[in-house]
């Protein structure tokens, strides 16, 4: 058989080569901040996502596409989760993530996006609580226990890093447990308190994300926020009061939030307008709020140009160890 060129191989990045990859949460926060100032200076494309969902919802798949301008490189991501009808255990969920250089018109690499978007997410919340929060801010709320939960509390950390008092509203003991191991591991000596009491626990905190699963029966309401109050919605476990009462609106992306926050919309199916979107803010354009009890309502609904550049950068990384495997796909 003739050898293939190597233009005709793509290199494959499975989810065991991507977990040994050691990365800072600093160096993930600066990767996702640069993507969001390239978007803001024009440079990158980031087009509305495409959905797909059945009537009954037991599924829901996404397919994005984007450019970073920086960094020269065009991908395609898509996503897939099925179960949604289900718990957590039950459910099946898949995302991939596909490099092209368009200097040279080669594959990058096809990687496993799930290391991926659980650390740029937490990120972007980080990215949204230090914009977001009054200078002042020293009590972080996080609502809910799973993947994006537990890395929220480190990534806090590193963006606000006088933040003092660390909350949680959880209900699974493994998950509990999983929260404090990753504090303990990125911050030792930092402590978080498990509250019981949601609504105390909402009143005091000067930042709250709430990245929940879709059945949770948490649900922070607008009333309880003090003034000043940040609350940041990646998953589920704010009320829409919080944000239809908001006094500002941020979004990563205006677009986004009305595909993907219509659980928030109001009896008439309806959204409040967006203020301002997150990357005219990093980039220094705008600021995230006028006075400083303003409540702010911060959606966090991921862009790729964020996927994009934190792929590459993983992509980089485990190209310079050797990880991954050459496939001849296009023969």
């Amino acid at each position: 058989m003739p050898e293939i060129a190597p233009d005709r191989r793509l290199r494959v990045l499975s989810t065991s080569d991507l977990a040994g990859i050691d990365i800072s949460l600093g160096d993930v926060l600066a990767t996702v901040e640069g993507a969001y100032r390239t978007l803001a200076d024009g440079l990158s494309d980031n087009p509305r996502k495409l959905t797909v969902k059945p009537a009954d919802g037991h599924s829901v798949s996404y397919a994005m596409l984007g450019r970073d301008g920086t960094r020269e490189i065009v991908a395609v991501k898509t996503s897939y989760k099925h179960g949604l009808d289900k718990g957590r255990e039950e459910q099946h969920y898949y995302t991939t993530l596909t490099l092209y250089d368009d200097v040279t018109g080669l594959p990058v690499a096809m990687m496993d996006c799930s290391r991926i978007g659980s650390l740029r997410t937490p990120a972007v919340s980080a990215l949204l609580a230090r914009e977001c929060a009054v200078p002042d801010a020293s009590t972080a709320l996080v609502i809910g226990t799973g993947t994006q939960g537990r890395l929220a509390l480190p990534f806090l950390l590193t963006a606000l890093p006088d933040l003092d008092r660390l909350l949680l509203s959880g209900t699974h003991p493994e998950g509990i447990a999983a929260v404090r191991a990753e504090l303990a591991r990125h911050f030792p000596g930092r402590e978080v308190e498990v509250v019981g009491d949601l609504r105390a626990a909402a009143r005091a905190a000067d930042v709250i994300v709430a990245t929940a699963g879709a059945h949770t029966p948490a649900a922070v309401e607008a009333a309880w926020l003090k003034p000043g109050a940040t609350a940041i919605l990646v998953g589920h476990g704010l009320a829409p009061s919080t944000l239809h009462h908001a006094d500002r609106v941020i979004a990563t992306s205006a677009a986004q939030m009305r595909v993907t926050g219509t659980d928030m919309a109001d009896a008439d199916g309806n959204l409040p307008p967006v203020d301002l979107e997150l990357p005219a803010i990093v980039s220094g354009v705008s600021k995230a709020r006028v006075t400083a009890d303003e409540r702010v309502f911060a959606y966090n609904s991921g862009l790729v140009v964020t996927d994009i550049a934190l792929g590459h950068r993983f992509a980089q990384l485990a190209l310079d160890a050797g990880l991954g495997t050459e496939v001849a796909l296009w023969r």
